[in-house]
């Protein structure tokens, strides 16, 4: 038993190995109406992913009108020219596969996952969403309803599901981030319907998109197909808005209590962080595995293990296109106050400070980072997504080979200036989450 649990073990990591190895060969090409393609063929499966990205998000809308970069992720499915409503979703179902959108404050995605048999189908649907999809009141008005159901189900009723929306909008005063994907649905009840209309013209084109096809394809007929299905929808007119702004210092700490329907009391900290893509950001990756990359992480080992304090607890580098937030939080125990925990995350953050990680935990994160890296970039549907977002992003899709070298490249040393630079009170945000009607007493020194 023992010696088939080692041989299991070393096969696994020799795979991992293998897979860090194996470099992802890609085509990429420029349609004349602006459409960036990106082509990986795979042939391992029987399999296509077709991902579209859209570089539209929260941060490309107006005062007054927030939400329409998510309530587009809805509205595409509604149909087309030559898709009646509600029949996108069974083309995909029909064929045997699978497809799903996602919006953030920088992006939109859409993508399908079908039998390599199908690629036709997918780049048809994908095309027709793009070329003419259907902009009319009636799906506006489904539209609406069901993204108000959304909101009702994972944020206003779902214990902590405020927390990201409440943290970025203190933490960002003139920045569009301070508005949230999920938008004001009274901004979204405002709206008038060639609003909509306006905003499909000006974001759903071509110049403002990347095709990325990931999977078991011949990459001469592909392109054929692309240029059937996409090269005679023209380029767009109007300027694409993209907001130019600096968010200045947060000039202090900024502290409140938010009462939720919960039991349990949580602490959050959020910390001003650089946006992705520089220096500072890949030593912010590494940070926030040393500190919450697993059960033997430093939040977890410490709050939870050792002192009990919290049922939960952890961190991540909330990074995006124009600035980031490096967030801390912990669910506290039963009985445990909020100031209590508050100190003892402190106490761990500040001891990253003082002094570097050790060797052998810094390379066991490292390992950790290399192993989460390979497994995002393992299948058709995340190597479609990695290229399109290296591609919008940066510029650059070869990132999905190099980008693992420049968190190799972040040193102990990179770790503790940016902890030092970042990770202080003047820079931060703090929540306390507490249970409805105690928010007078837990607001007491």
């Amino acid at each position: 038993m023992k010696k088939t649990f080692v041989t299991a073990v070393i096969l696994l990591l020799f795979s991992q190995l293998r897979a860090q190895e194996r470099k992802i060969e890609f085509d990429e090409y420029k349609l004349p109406n602006g459409l960036t393609v990106i082509l990986h063929r795979d042939k391992t499966a029987p399999v296509v992913a077709v991902g579209v990205l859209y570089h539209v998000g929260s941060k490309n809308e107006l005062p007054g009108r927030t939400g329409f970069a998510h309530f587009f992720e809805h509205l595409m499915f509604e149909g087309s020219d030559n898709i009646k409503r509600g029949e996108f979703m069974k083309y995909i179902s029909n064929a045997g596969g699978t497809n799903n959108a996602n919006t953030t404050q920088d992006r939109t995605y859409y993508y399908e996952v079908l039998p390599a048999n199908q690629l036709q189908l997918a780049l048809w649907l994908e095309s027709e969403r793009m070329m003419h999809a259907k902009i009319e009141q009636v799906g506006v008005n489904t539209q609406r309803e069901v993204v108000k159901e959304e909101k009702r189900t994972r944020i206003d009723n779902q214990p902590y599901g405020s927390i990201i929306g409440e943290i970025f909008k203190r933490a960002f005063k003139v920045h569009p981030y301070k508005y949230q994907p999920i938008g004001s649905m009274d901004d979204l009840n405002a709206a008038k319907l060639d609003e909509f209309i306006q905003f499909y013209k000006t974001f759903y084109v071509p110049n403002n998109a990347v095709l990325s096809i990931a999977g078991d394809i011949d990459i001469p007929e592909t392109k054929k197909l692309i240029e059937a299905y996409f090269g005679p929808i023209p380029k767009g007119t109007a300027p694409i808005p993209r907001p130019n702004i600096t968010e200045p210092p947060l000039g202090g700490e900024v502290r409140d209590v938010i009462e939720d329907n919960i039991q349990l009391p949580a602490v959050i900290e959020a910390y001003r962080a650089p946006k992705q893509g520089t220096k500072d950001y890949y030593a912010f990756n590494v940070l926030s595995t040393i500190l919450s990359g697993g059960n033997s992480a430093q939040l977890n080992k410490v709050i939870v293990d050792q002192k009990q304090l919290a049922v939960a607890t952890g961190a991540f580098n909330y990074a995006l296109e124009d600035a980031g937030l490096f967030i801390i939080y912990s669910i506290a125990n039963a009985g445990i106050q909020p100031q209590v925990l508050e100190k003892n995350m402190d106490s761990v953050v500040n001891a990253l400070k003082t002094g570097l990680v050790s060797e052998h935990e810094f390379q066991k994160v490292k390992n950790q980072i290399n192993t989460q890296f390979v497994t995002r970039n393992s299948t058709m549907q995340g190597i479609a997504e990695s290229l399109a977002n290296y591609q919008v992003y940066f510029g650059d899709a070869n990132l999905i080979n190099t980008e693992i070298k420049k968190l190799d490249d972040v040193t102990r040393e990179d770790v503790l200036a940016v902890a030092k630079k970042y990770l202080v009170k003047d820079n931060r945000v703090v929540l306390y989450y507490v249970p409805k009607g105690t928010k007078s007493q837990y607001l007491k020194k």
